[in-house]
């Protein structure tokens, strides 16, 4: 029997894909539980025009993302903090606060677990941040910390 799963079920199948199982394990565990719908010719219509309406969603997010991060790469955020000898900061700058600076000085909001720091910023002057908005985009951010 072919089934069109609606869930992933291990060792069969991810959701959305067409598995061909035994009419049993069909029966009694897959349209019993829910996880996935006989392949009838309309519920294969309705997969197909789903997976259509799903690419044209992330096409669209995409898109948005590509256009975001060109406003982030013409963008500056400027953290002034205290600094002892040598240009070094008291601490260093987080990830939590380079999103809140980004929320309050350019009205952006950005999550702080997409911001990308390889090492903690620990001097004075300009770093370049990566911003990961998509799985195809990254986007640059420029960071500028300055003496209070």
């Amino acid at each position: 029997m072919k089934v069109i799963l609606l869930e992933d079920v291990k060792s069969l199948g991810k959701k959305g894909q067409l598995v061909d199982v035994s009419d049993g394990y069909a029966r009694n565990f897959i349209l019993s539980k829910k996880k996935g719908i006989e392949a009838t010719a309309k519920n294969m219509n309705d997969l197909k025009l789903q997976k259509a309406h799903e690419d044209k969603l992330a096409a669209q997010r995409l898109e948005e993302a590509k256009l975001f991060a060109a406003e982030i790469a013409k963008a500056e955020v400027v953290l002034e903090l205290k600094v002892g000898e040598g240009g070094k900061l008291f601490g260093a700058v987080s990830s939590k606060e380079i999103a809140q600076a980004a929320k309050e000085q350019l009205n952006m909001e950005l999550d702080k677990k997409k911001l990308v720091l390889p090492n903690p910023i620990k001097t004075v002057g300009t770093t370049s941040v990566s911003v990961k908005l998509h799985p195809q985009v990254t986007a640059e951010l420029k960071v500028v910390v300055k003496e209070a």
